[in-house]
């Protein structure tokens, strides 16, 4: 079990067998790999990335954030060269993962252009949407841009990379404003909330 535990993806592996497990024993059979079955496990692909996009999100602005004035200068590194970096690696992909899917779910659903053009019975999915492909356009075009001159990914003068910081920093907190909204949208949808 260590071997399983001390390597992320074998312990992303070893949880995708324990769920093929738990479907063979106690899924309907006759539904595995129907079409309904398979627009439902992309459904669940689109939140399991989007649990990982958004709680990035908000670890980089409840937690990293907040905690960098009181980490000592000389241990800022073990941040800025390591932990950020991957960080923002996974932040990026999951964002993309979940936008990807999330499309794919709406174009197999058949609700893809009703929810695009905001027709009235999927306005709030619709909206949801438009939220999130913002988000992931900021997350693309403006924050990773701004992270790869602040963290010296790519060189910038002190100056520059102080401000590219700065505006990383505000739209990933203007992007943690929108996640509250197009997650309720998301799940209004669907449950009645709207």
């Amino acid at each position: 079990m260590t071997a399983i535990l001390n390597s992320l993806s074998r312990t992303i592996l070893a949880g995708f067998a324990l769920l093929a497990v738990i479907l063979l024993i106690f899924a309907n059979q006759g539904a595995l790999g129907s079409p309904e079955w398979l627009l439902f496990s992309l459904r669940w692909l689109h939140i399991l990335c989007g649990v990982m996009w958004l709680g990035l999100l908000w670890y980089f602005n409840a937690v990293q954030i907040p905690s960098m004035p009181q980490i000592p200068d000389e241990q800022k590194p073990a941040i800025s060269k390591v932990i950020a970096p991957r960080a923002l690696l996974w932040f990026r992909y999951a964002a993309l993962a979940t936008v990807v899917t999330g499309v794919l779910v709406a174009i197999l659903a058949g609700y893809a252009h009703q929810a695009f053009t905001l027709q009235p019975a999927f306005r709030a999915i619709g909206l949801g949407m438009w939220i999130a492909l913002f988000m992931a356009f900021n997350v693309w075009f403006v924050i990773w841009p701004n992270q790869k001159r602040a963290l010296g990914i790519v060189a910038a003068e002190p100056a520059a990379k102080a401000a590219s910081a700065r505006r990383a920093m505000l739209v990933s907190r203007f992007n943690t404003i929108l996640s509250i909204p197009m997650l309720y949208l998301m799940s209004a949808q669907s449950h009645g909330g709207l």
